[in-house]
């Protein structure tokens, strides 16, 4: 079957299987691997991307769901060399350790953001609650996304392409 989406803000046409899931779609065909695929049964989050905004796990949903709506992945939340507030934050206040669960985590905090520019430290963790992080604890994930509230406008990075 066909379907035509939006992934990054670039208009995609693709022909697939009818019951492939959006995380193997994302990875597979369009060879974003900053979408992590972890427990297969929706429990990790590590997989979670945006749908029109929404937090979405991507190995629950099918690529055919996903059809005429547009997805953001990790690979789209800078602007060229512009890092997003979030990825900033996750910089600043050391909320990545080994960095599986990260990209899903600085989704769900931009569309927390997106939503509650202010959150307070109940609202970040009931948001990152379906999510797993084995590394950090949550504080300094809970940290890096006070930051990027505080800071919401970009940070320039050092001038290099910057790719997830």
């Amino acid at each position: 079957m066909q379907i035509s989406m939006t992934v990054n803000g670039e208009d995609i046409t693709r022909e697939i299987e009818p019951r492939v899931l959006l995380v193997h779609f994302i990875r597979d065909v369009l060879r974003l691997t900053g979408t992590h695929w972890g427990c297969d049964t929706s429990n990790c989050g590590t997989c979670v991307v945006l749908m029109d905004g929404l937090p979405v796990k991507s190995c629950t949903v099918l690529a055919a769901m996903a059809d005429g709506h547009a997805i953001t992945t990790v690979e789209g939340l800078a602007t060229g060399a512009k890092l997003d507030p979030v990825q900033q934050g996750f910089m600043e206040e050391h909320g990545l350790q080994c960095g599986f669960c990260t990209p899903g985590m600085m989704l769900t905090a931009r569309a927390l953001l997106d939503r509650n520019p202010h959150p307070d430290d109940g609202e970040i963790r009931e948001a990152i609650s379906g999510q797993m992080c084995r590394c950090t604890g949550y504080a300094t994930i809970v940290r890096s996304v006070k930051w990027a509230a505080e800071h919401p406008a970009a940070q320039e990075t050092t001038g290099e392409e910057v790719t997830a």
